[in-house]
């Protein structure tokens, strides 16, 4: 999830858009240690808070370098903040989400605890009894949106709020489209492939981009299986990775890397800095995307809104009626510390209001995580059609599973599918699933 938006660049190719369903994005923790609780529980308190305190919040960065570093973004949140509670200090850090994973793990595994981490959501460190409940740390535990509230809950009780969502679609380069004479976007893998030939023929350097790097090789790997009546686990939510689906959709992407209809090297290259980027420099003739690629692309100068459009991701047989949605948590470590609680409590609810909301969702082309932000956009041409897919998307897994294992051992592992054996890859990790 990320970037700067203008509104200018990014609505003419919007405003086409037919998806129903999601960035996310982002990462995860490859923790599985039992840390030590930072100070235990206590309910949230309410009042003036008038002891000095100082919060620490650890964040993903959104940015693509320091002119747009998410660190500035929160830096404004706590400037405002102090202003108006001058005994409530917020020192602000944030992580890459290339490192975001390693680091968290770290920072938690030495016990280094922050009081509010923004970015994924960790449900071991609620098996931990790290983690407050939502109800604990604001006046609203029902502000967030309410397609991510499972996502977000362990045994039935809420322990982070969706910070910022996104859905995902197909976007396609038209001009290049037009030079490789294909009058519409594909809406099966065949038609993809096809696509793809025509468009490398015509001389477009990457025809499909295919980011299977660490920074998010679960959610380009996910709309794939979708496509093939796949996924991480079943109808039963049991974790069903080798399916038979699963093989099969790797081995046609696997055709597609070795006939050069994709990037080289998937296993390394990753959405931001690499497919991303390739898009909005006229590179790329296909990829799946969030409404942030908006932002890279008006970032970047050289696409006219004219250039690309946005189509359903194609399935195996037909074009996906649901798409992955992706929420970014914020989530709050316990403490016993009552004037703490009470200042965190101020905070976050001064973080998720709806101007602190939708100056995020517009810095980064994301969307909201309340559902009062989010109502606000629906008629936005840039925001405003991913915002009415949000109901109708399918997400990541929910167990601690996932983070601890699962997630981690994906993004190591499933660039290589590829390249490699597929269902050897995928039996790796269904291992890792079942351990």
């Amino acid at each position: 999830m990320k970037r700067r938006l203008t509104v200018l660049a990014a609505a003419a190719a919007l405003a086409t858009l037919g998806l129903t369903a999601c960035s996310s994005s982002g990462g995860g923790t490859g923790s599985g240690t039992t840390a030590a609780a930072p100070t235990g529980g206590g309910a949230a308190t309410t009042g003036s808070t008038a002891a000095p305190v100082t919060l620490k919040l650890l964040g993903a960065d959104y940015g693509t370098g320091p002119q747009n570093s998410t660190t500035k973004y929160w830096q404004n949140i706590a400037d405002a903040f102090h202003q108006a509670n001058p005994s409530i200090t917020v020192d602000v850090n944030t992580i890459n989400w290339t490192d975001y994973d390693t680091k968290v793990k770290t920072q938690i595994q030495n016990h280094e605890f922050p009081d509010i981490l923004q970015g994924e959501f960790f449900p071991q460190y609620v098996n931990d009894n790290l983690l407050a409940p939502v109800s604990d740390i604001t006046s609203d535990p029902n502000m967030g949106i309410s397609t991510f509230k499972n996502q977000f809950s362990v045994n039935g009780t809420q322990y982070a709020l969706p910070f910022t969502t996104s859905a995902r679609a197909m976007f396609y380069n038209k001009t290049w489209f037009g030079k490789a004479h294909i009058s519409s976007p594909p809406q099966t893998w065949a038609e993809l492939e096809a696509d793809a030939r025509k468009l490398k023929a015509a001389g477009c350097p990457i025809p499909y981009a295919l980011p299977l790097g660490p920074e998010e090789a679960q959610a380009e790997s996910f709309l794939w299986m979708l496509g093939n009546g796949g996924g991480w686990q079943n109808a039963q939510g049991k974790y069903d990775i080798n399916s038979p689906q699963n093989v099969e959709t790797f081995e046609f992407l696997k055709k597609l890397v070795s006939e050069g209809l994709t990037n080289p090297s998937p296993a390394t290259y990753n959405r931001t800095a690499d497919s991303a980027a390739d898009f909005a420099a006229g590179k790329v003739g296909m990829q799946f995307n969030g409404p942030f690629l908006t932002a890279t692309i008006a970032a970047s100068g050289k696409l006219k809104t004219s250039d690309y459009a946005t189509a359903k991701v194609p399935g195996k047989n037909g074009p996906l009626n649901k798409t992955l949605g992706v929420a970014d948590a914020i989530q709050v470590f316990k403490t016993d510390d009552q004037n703490k609680l009470a200042a965190i409590k101020k905070f976050m609810d001064f973080a998720m209001n709806n101007k602190n909301q939708l100056e995020f969702a517009k810095e980064y082309a994301l969307l909201p995580g309340t559902q009062s932000a989010a109502d606000t956009l629906k008629n936005d041409p840039v925001l405003g059609a991913f915002v009415q897919a949000l109901p109708n998307t399918v997400t990541f897994p929910t167990d601690a599973n996932w983070t601890a294992t699962v997630l981690p051992a994906i993004k190591q592992l499933i660039g290589t599918a590829v390249t490699g054996d597929p269902k050897s890859v995928l039996d790796q990790l269904q291992a890792k699933a079942e351990s």
